[in-house]
């Protein structure tokens, strides 16, 4: 897709029966096509409008915050969501983190040859679902094409831009002993859910991806007064992962609660049954948050009081530890080392 949105081509894409073949990359007739006909249809808006090779748009008095991420989730549909809602949820979230408002967003796809032009139409409403909910508009993109076989359906990298007002700065170097941390819910059930698609795992109850766009909830975190050091969302390696950014970051050992992490009933069992660990599962749904341990209980009343923030915990501690030790202290009494993977556990899981 690029910023050219032209009227006037030939007739409409079969999106029942349709597939993508080479031409819709090519940068002709069939091209435009796709991108007017599908999607222009869902995503324009007056700056993807413009028809240029780049979009101008308007900037007030403070800084920007720009954050790109790709996405390559198998499969595609997953319980709870799909790849285009994940890739506006999983970037809006980058700028969140931030303590920033997310703007604006482009897209760039590579689409397979042969790909149901209907489950790209699938893909492309979810995504228009996502970024209307969550107040940013879709202002550029690209679109490629690829041989049959030498992809797999569709990868989407999207890049956010964000509002961060001046005197607000949050970053992973800035965590202190005496800091508390708190995490906004379950954890582990966006991976489990991949996993439980992946492998036709069924469970008595059903484990949904917990993807969902942060900036409401985050703004309602910055609103509250309490000094907020970090915020970050724990996607890939998980809460493990992040924690352990963390303490590298800022020179900082942290203490965990394992009583204190939630982590629902019917995640914990699949865990259980494959062998994995929910601390090193990806979220899409979910942030940790540093903050000063007396403003520790305000903070944690605000997120429970946002319908994403609902289950936050206070989950653990910072401590000084020149090793930046990440450690837990788990249910029966006894501490492990809570490190990072050295590989990945889950693959292609967002």
């Amino acid at each position: 897709m690029t910023n050219h949105v032209k009227k006037g081509y030939a007739r409409p894409l079969d999106i029942t029966h349709g597939r993508v073949d080479m031409s819709h990359g090519g940068g002709g007739r069939a091209m435009v096509q796709l991108i007017t006909d599908l999607f222009a249809r869902h995503l324009s808006n007056e700056y993807l409008a413009q028809g240029n090779d780049g979009t101008c748009l308007p900037l007030g008095k403070g800084r920007l915050v720009l954050s790109t991420d790709s996405h390559v989730v198998s499969p595609l549909f997953f319980p709870g969501g799909d790849i285009g809602g994940l890739s506006v949820h999983g970037t809006v979230n980058d700028v969140a983190v931030m303590g920033a408002t997310p703007l604006y967003l482009t897209a760039g796809f590579i689409l397979e040859e042969g790909f149901p032009l209907a489950d790209l139409a699938r893909i492309v409403e979810s995504m228009a679902k996502a970024a209307n909910d969550a107040g940013v508009k879709l202002v550029a993109g690209d679109t490629k094409v690829v041989e049959q076989g030498k992809g797999d359906g569709v990868f989407i990298t999207t890049t956010g831009v964000g509002f961060l007002p001046d005197g607000v700065h949050l970053s992973g170097d800035l965590a202190r002993p005496g800091d508390l941390l708190l995490v906004s819910g379950s954890v582990g059930d966006h991976g489990v859910a991949i996993m439980s698609k992946r492998e036709n795992l069924s469970f008595d109850a059903p484990i949904l991806s917990d993807t969902a766009a942060l900036h409401g909830l985050t703004a309602a975190m910055m609103a509250s007064g309490a000094t907020i050091k970090v915020m970050r969302d724990p996607t890939r390696g998980g809460l493990a992962a992040t924690l352990n950014e963390i303490a590298h970051q800022s020179g900082v050992g942290i203490h965990l609660e394992e009583a204190a992490i939630p982590v629902k009933p019917e995640v914990e069992a699949a865990c259980e049954l494959l062998g994995l660990d929910p601390l090193n599962i990806a979220n899409e749904g979910k942030l940790i948050a540093v903050c000063a341990a007396e403003d520790a209980d305000r903070l944690l009343a605000v997120m429970r009081a946002h319908p994403l923030g609902r289950d936050a915990a206070v989950i653990g501690r910072v401590l000084e530890d020149a090793n930046a030790f990440v450690q837990m202290k788990t249910r029966f009494g006894g501490r492990r080392m809570v490190d990072w993977l050295s590989g990945e556990q889950l693959p292609r899981i967002c």
